[in-house]
């Protein structure tokens, strides 16, 4: 099974400013956090972002922050807890019309977007915030898909740790250049020049 461009939405999880110094090779996590937040843009794939506890960590990086339709603060570990999903999966609205359309019990709920349901996700701490949000969005019935070289963690024995339990539980692990060329499918791409410059 490969990733859909049209399915997908990109999930990037706490690339903080007083983290990222203690995680285990930083440098190219962040870098190829930052990779997917390009490509996603240059394809329009829908990006999000967090940070746990923002006062205490800092903020994203504001290069990656500008990618993102928006960045949820939270405290909670899973980012399912602070309203992702309703950001993932917005409620339909009911359709708006003056008095002379259809009474209301037979209108239609209108979708603010089209479903997405194949949810990208990298960041940090593999273990921790990545790890439970990821778990809560496969309970919620995303297709989860897990770019491990833009993810980390203070030690490489708990971001392997991670992968494993992630892959156990349904979830596709992949790596950033994987998740390039499965959205392009083709080298006739209109975007695959520029894609391409990114990765290489």
């Amino acid at each position: 099974m490969l990733l859909e461009l049209q399915d997908a939405q990109l999930v990037l999880v706490d690339y903080q400013a007083k983290l990222m110094p203690v995680i285990h090779e930083s440098e190219s996590v962040m870098a190829n956090g930052l990779r997917l937040a390009k490509m996603a843009q240059l394809l329009r794939v829908p990006t999000w972002g967090t940070e746990q506890n923002p006062e205490r960590l800092g903020l994203n990086p504001e290069p990656l922050r500008s990618l993102c339709r928006e960045t949820l603060p939270k405290m909670s570990f899973s980012a399912c807890a602070e309203g992702l999903v309703e950001c993932l999966r917005p409620v339909a609205k009911a359709a708006q019309g003056n008095a002379r359309s259809l009474p209301k019990h037979l209108q239609k709920a209108v979708p603010q977007n089209p479903t997405r349901n194949s949810v990208v996700i990298a960041g940090c701490e593999a273990h921790v915030c990545l790890l439970q949000t990821a778990l809560e969005l496969l309970e919620e019935e995303f297709d989860v898909w897990v770019v491990t070289d833009a993810c980390g963690s203070r030690t490489e024995r708990n971001r392997d740790a991670a992968f494993d339990r992630l892959a156990s539980a349904g979830a596709e692990l992949l790596t950033t250049e994987m998740v390039a060329f499965e959205w392009l499918r083709s080298a006739e791409h209109s975007q695959f020049k520029a894609v391409q410059d990114l990765i290489i």
